[in-house]
């Protein structure tokens, strides 16, 4: 059976690359799909990209996932501190979920730390920049695979 997972990115990722590279890296969503899919194909697990700067939107993409995928990448941006909305459309659909952050969000402001997907959410990986989002498939497939 060929597992599938979603990459799902909230508003401003579109703009990895350009938008404050000291904190977000120089590497662009587009780079990070790419290496994602590469990374996917060597597991055999499909891999589909969703990004959007609008929280309905995203809670809509969520809620399409059920039945459709296995497991949810979620980098969720500002609206991880933020939506309950969010929140309440992880845990309605019950698909595994890593919430993912290129930063270190324990590091930097004080409204960062607090996070309302890690209640719905089985782990979290922040801060090791682009190289978060394979970190965060292995530990999906690993999940998924019943080994963590």
């Amino acid at each position: 059976m060929t597992r599938s997972l979603l990459i799902l990115n909230g508003p401003n990722l579109n703009m990895l690359g350009t938008r404050q590279p000291e904190v977000y890296g120089g590497t662009t969503l587009a780079q990070i799909e790419d290496a994602c899919a590469k990374f996917a194909s060597s597991f055999g697990i499909s891999v589909s990209f969703e990004q959007s700067n609008h929280e309905g939107t995203l809670v809509d993409i969520i809620q399409a996932s059920k039945g459709v995928h296995d497991g949810i990448v979620f980098n969720a941006g500002a609206y991880t501190h933020t939506s309950l909305a969010l929140h309440d459309a992880i845990a309605s659909v019950e698909i595994p979920t890593i919430e993912l952050h290129l930063s270190n969000v324990h590091a930097r402001e004080p409204f960062r730390h607090h996070s309302y997907l890690a209640p719905v959410s089985i782990g979290l990986i922040c801060g090791f920049g682009a190289n978060g989002y394979t970190l965060a498939m292995t530990a999906m497939h690993q999940h998924l695979e019943g080994g963590v």
